[in-house]
């Protein structure tokens, strides 16, 4: 089984609210709302959302809710992204299945397709490489597929110096997987950023 884990617990301090309940083109369509139903569609069995400075923001911003997406609370959050994924590997399993790989994404990107989420754990089956990640050139986007093989590692990792030690540590045996999705390297940090999202989808309206 593949969990998919989205990662919502930071402060947001740039944006200066809570990242994950804004909304994109309404109320009912957040971001991290958007990835959930992204990693539905997009054929993830059990997902996990991982909350820490808002909580009960994030909670009630993934409606409708859907029993394959669970919220685990980060009390560690202020030590950074590999404690809330640390949090997600610790998750007991659903029904008791054997968690094979994880696809990660980052609450900040709240655009990635479900064609994408379905493409790079697609890759990791064909090839069980230990890294999966969206490729556009040189630049690289999320979600990531880490499998069970790094389970340890990511574990063990330094949380000051993050996951990227284990992804440079393995950086050889990558797979990067070409897609035309621009949502998959769209990261979302700033106000200014936010409203040059929010023009955009209105446009497309």
């Amino acid at each position: 089984m593949v969990r998919g884990v989205i990662l919502a617990a930071g402060a947001s301090s740039r944006m200066g609210r809570s990242k994950a309940a804004l909304p994109l083109t309404d109320r009912s369509d957040t971001f991290v709302g958007r990835l959930a139903r992204s990693f539905l569609v997009g054929q993830i069995p059990d997902i996990v959302v991982v909350t820490g400075a808002h909580d009960p923001e994030v909670r009630r911003a993934v409606a409708p809710r859907d029993p394959r997406v669970r919220f685990i609370h980060n009390a560690m959050w202020e030590q950074g992204q590999l404690s809330s994924l640390h949090a997600a590997l610790r998750a007991p399993s659903a029904a008791g299945h054997l968690v094979e790989a994880i696809v990660i994404t980052l609450v900040d990107v709240p655009l990635v397709a479900p064609a994408t989420v379905a493409a790079v754990v697609h890759h990791w089956r064909l090839s069980r490489a230990p890294i999966v990640r969206p490729a556009r050139g040189d630049e690289h986007g999320h979600p990531v597929v880490f499998d069970r093989a790094l389970f340890d590692e990511l574990l063990s990792a330094d949380l000051e110096a993050g996951a990227k030690v284990v992804v440079r540590a393995h950086s050889r045996a990558i797979l990067n997987v070409p897609v035309d999705d621009p949502g998959a390297f769209l990261d979302v940090d700033t106000e200014a950023d936010y409203a040059a999202l929010r023009a955009t989808l209105v446009q497309r309206a």
